[in-house]
This record gives structure tokens, C-alpha cells and sequence, in this order.
């Protein structure tokens, strides 16, 4: 899967809400060979890990929500992006994640460490989802002095899934909608692709994020 499929297929999972005419497609990915591009579409089609419908007369693509089998692809290209960025202090992540006694959450990581513009001076945003039947500030007590003696410091935020779910549905601008639009996953990109179609499933789109 770490193969230019996964580059194009990496474009719908970190944007899972949006649509693209083959135009867009080949435009956002930068490829310039139009049969390869029709190669990816119709195989990945075939394979229900991303849909094809009309609008108007134009085809357009978007990830398969419904489909367990396109979370999985597209959760592990989200998670195998995230470990391959320059800018990521990634054994201060992991000394985080080995202090998280609990089986099941998503890791994010957002703000300007993502982007790469980051100083001496910043902290790490990191942003962990658990479960529902957990308590957040349980959770972020148990890994404050973690996060604040660490070099850089670590700015941590702790949500349960139904509380990402709501912000992101929620029709006011909030700190759920701009991770969305600057992150990446460690953990579970999976379970958050869920959270998302779900999302979407309850009107979240390009509109949302505006």
C-alpha cells in the first residue's frame, strides 16, 4: 500500500467529507498521467474503497464511508503519513503513548509541529479521543506531568468521541473543526475516519470548515 495509490487514496482520507471530479483529482495529486489516474479510480471502485456518482453529467469520487474495508485502507495511510514527517518529535510521542493505560483512543497531532512552522518556543498540540465510558480529565491528569516537563512542552487536549462528533456537527466555529482542518493521526486513524463519517452522516461538509 506505500505505493503512488497510496498517495492518491492518503487525498480522500485526510479529507474524507470531500468530492472530486477526475479534473480536481488530477489537479490535487499532481499526477500527470490521465490512465493512470483512471487505472486507480476504476480499481479502487471495483474494490468499494471509493465511490463513484453523477453530478449533473461529471463522475466524482469520494472515500467510501460505509465500507469497513476503505476505513482500514485509509485509516493506515492516515497513520503511515503521520509517522513520516521531518518536524514530528516522535519519541516524546511515543514516551506519551506508552503512559496511556487504556487500549482503545486516536492519537492526533495538530497546530504549527503539523504544518512545520514551529519555534523553539512552541508546544506540541496533541489531541487524544477515548472512548465514551472514560473521563477526560481523569485521562489528562494522568499525563499532565508527562506533558509538562517534556522539551518541547506538550499542549494536551483530551475528548471523548462523542464530544469530537458534536464539535464538529456543532454549526459554530470551534477547536474540534480547526484540527480537522490541520492534522495528522498516530493511532487509530481508523476509529477517527468513523467519527468523521459519522459526522458527515449529520450535514458535515466543506461548508462546516468555512
Amino acid at each position: 500500500m506505500i505505493t503512488k495509490e497510496a498517495e492518491i487514496l492518503l487525498i480522500f482520507a485526510k479529507e474524507p467529507w470531500k468530492k472530486y471530479t477526475f479534473t480536481e483529482l488530477k489537479k490535487v495529486s499532481k499526477k500527470k498521467s490521465k490512465s493512470y489516474l483512471q487505472s486507480f479510480t476504476k480499481k479502487f471502485v471495483k474494490e468499494g474503497i471509493i465511490t463513484q456518482e453523477k453530478v449533473g453529467y461529471l463522475p466524482v469520487y469520494s472515500l467510501n464511508q460505509s465500507s469497513e474495508k476503505a476505513r482500514v485502507y485509509a485509516g493506515f495511510v492516515l497513520e503511515h503519513d503521520g509517522w513520516n514527517r521531518k518536524s514530528i518529535p516522535y519519541k516524546d510521542m511515543q514516551k506519551l503513548m506508552d503512559k496511556i493505560g487504556y487500549k482503545d483512543y486516536v492519537f492526533i497531532i495538530t497546530g504549527s509541529y503539523v504544518k512545520g512552522v514551529q519555534t523553539k518556543q512552541s508546544d506540541v498540540d496533541v489531541v487524544i479521543l477515548i472512548e465514551d465510558n472514560l473521563e477526560p480529565k481523569k485521562v489528562y491528569a494522568e499525563l499532565n506531568l508527562q506533558t509538562e516537563l517534556n522539551i518541547p512542552k506538550i499542549h494536551l487536549y483530551v475528548f471523548k468521541y462523542s464530544e469530537f462528533l458534536q464539535m464538529l456537527t456543532n454549526k459554530e466555529a470551534n477547536y474540534g473543526k480547526e484540527i480537522i482542518k490541520n492534522y495528522i493521526v498516530l493511532r487509530e486513524g481508523q476509529v477517527l475516519l468513523k467519527i468523521i463519517g459519522d459526522a458527515i452522516k449529520n450535514g458535515f461538509n466543506d461548508r462546516s470548515l468555512a
